[in-house]
């Protein structure tokens, strides 16, 4: 009988250590994966265009059910895992299904982060991370009604141009005084801020929610300084959290995320984790580079070949708003012991910053022309 693996998520992160695993050794388990959504694995990426008009669902489709079929997987989808048992090796779903272990694969991805306001339980107010929050929203998007999106970040800022296609009156809220902070120094982020007014956009920086209040259903947003924002709906974009509830609740060694070594083995050897639940060396990711990194280290290592390990990622963000060239990897800000060198167009709306140490490129910064981006990551 073939040794079973089970996998916890559907999504891209599991899944692509899933289709690693077929090409190394496609006869090896039995495999059998728990999804808590009611689809496929789908492309969490392009949520932002779907939710523009610009992409539909079936489109942003990677393994449709008739692949799990074609490759003998068993798709459980809609069925949330909530315990794990270590000693028998078994999982168990909430309406009881269970699954027994030989390796067990965790991708459980991570939760929203939801602001602790009142209000937050309000009708209209979403996060914007699954395709349920896509749908929830795309439902109370009439033109000409108002939208506040909570967070400026990558995931706030494709939200609110998504609202802005769908004809919203669109504003977004953020703490920090730099759009993307974590990406853009000031100077590149009070660029994205003029080019995303320039578009219809408003835009509150160093603004801290108070509140949301409504009857029944959302009405507005109040700041602490007094500002009250009408709302037909609010997005909460505010971060995410790694969702390490099972694994704790397993006795999984975790800190922010579930700890990993270079295999992607967590400190039990049947049980491995990617993605964004991942904890390695102290970083967790919460972009798809590095997870299909690591999907090809846990594939190598679950097929029994045992030769790859994972040494961390640089990351590389690129925001997908049409018509904005963006692109931020490694560093953003030089140490003392580091140079910077700036070429800044401000007629052409251009601005490169490069951060280097003993001759190695640290960080890149470039917006306005990132023609040039993927040379540099390399």
């Amino acid at each position: 009988m073939k040794p079973r693996l089970v996998v916890i998520g559907n999504g891209m992160a599991g899944m692509r250590t899933v289709e690693e695993l077929l090409k190394l050794a496609p006869d090896l388990y039995q495999i059998t994966v728990f999804g808590a959504e009611p689809h496929g694995n789908y492309n969490r990426i392009l949520l932002s265009p779907v939710l523009a008009g610009e992409m539909s669902l079936d489109e942003i489709m990677i393994n449709t059910e008739q692949w799990y079929e074609d490759n003998a997987i068993t798709l459980l989808k809609g069925k949330e895992v909530v315990k794990i048992d270590r000693l028998k090796r078994v999982v168990t779903a909430a309406d009881g299904t269970e699954a027994p272990y030989d390796r067990l694969l965790l991708a459980t991805g991570s939760d929203p982060i939801i602001l602790p306001v009142s209000g937050v339980d309000l009708p209209g107010v979403v996060p914007f991370r699954n395709i349920l929050d896509v749908e929830a929203i795309l439902g109370a998007t009439e033109p000409g009604n108002k939208a506040v999106v909570i967070g400026g970040g990558l995931l706030g800022l494709e939200a609110a141009h998504g609202l802005m296609k769908q004809g919203m009156d669109v504003t977004v809220i953020h703490l920090m005084e730099t759009l993307m902070e974590r990406q853009l120094d000031e100077v590149a982020g009070d660029m994205l801020c003029a080019s995303l007014e320039k578009r219809g956009l408003t835009v509150i920086r160093s603004a801290e929610t108070e509140a949301i209040v409504g009857d029944g259903r959302v009405r507005a947003v109040h700041l602490k300084d007094g500002t009250e924002l009408a709302a037909d709906i609010v997005v909460m974009a505010v971060g995410i959290r790694p969702n390490i509830g099972l694994a704790e609740a397993a006795g999984l060694h975790c800190q922010r995320g579930i700890v990993t070594g270079d295999t992607m083995q967590t400190y039990d050897g049947r049980i491995y984790a990617v993605g964004e639940c991942a904890e390695h060396r102290g970083r967790t990711y919460g972009l798809v580079a590095p997870f299909f990194e690591q999907a090809k280290v846990c594939a190598n290592q679950l097929a029994e070949l045992g030769h790859a390990a994972y040494d961390g990622s640089m990351t590389s963000s690129k925001l997908k708003v049409t018509g904005i060239d963006l692109f931020s990897a490694g560093k953003v800000v030089a140490g003392d012991d580091e140079e910077t060198l700036v070429i800044k167009d401000a007629g052409r709306g251009v601005y490169k910053k490069l951060i280097l140490k003993d001759n190695r490129l640290r960080g890149a910064v470039l917006y306005g022309d990132a023609l040039d981006a993927p040379w540099y990551f390399q």
